[in-house]
């Protein structure tokens, strides 16, 4: 199943480089018009085929190879805190902090992510290579609360007024 790459980083991540494509599930831009520098995002595996844990962002020279390269985990950058508190999974548990290709058709295998702390690490790491590459743009989408199906519990130590 696919893992959505390109609405993932262009509408939702909306990474703030205007010279970028995505193909397959890389994302891939020139962030300084003029540098031969290229800029490569992409999911980062686990053991597990088809379980992703983070991003792997390289610095790439067209004649060097790869110049840089780091690895951003979703769980140090609090992209699935929300989603997996509402679901019961701590670290250490299976799944945890992870997207997987095998997810359910139609859904997204990233839904519920909240990747301010992705685009926060991603554009502080190109400020590092491509200085003054990082334009203005959108913010990345928050996602919406996860519910649990249940309504919200009245607020604690206030009797209700209910006549």
């Amino acid at each position: 199943m696919s893992l959505h790459a390109d609405q993932f980083f262009t509408e939702h991540l909306a990474l703030p480089f205007n010279d970028s494509i995505v193909v397959g599930n890389t994302y891939y831009a020139t962030p300084t018009p003029g540098s031969a520098l290229r800029l490569r995002i992409d999911f980062t595996p686990t053991i597990r085929h088809g379980e992703y844990d983070g991003l792997r962002l390289q610095v790439i020279h067209p004649e060097q190879g790869m110049v840089d390269n780091a690895v951003l985990a979703f769980a140090d950058h609090d992209t699935f805190t929300r989603r997996d508190a509402v679901r019961k999974i701590h670290p250490g548990y299976d799944g945890y902090a992870r997207i997987r290709d095998w997810h359910r058709a139609g859904e997204l295998p990233w839904k519920g992510a909240d990747v301010r702390g992705l685009r926060r690490a991603i554009e502080q790491y190109a400020q590092v290579w491509f200085p003054g590459a990082v334009t203005a743009s959108a913010p990345p989408r928050t996602p919406p609360a996860p519910t649990t199906g249940r309504p919200p519990a009245a607020p604690a130590g206030r009797p209700s007024r209910a006549r």
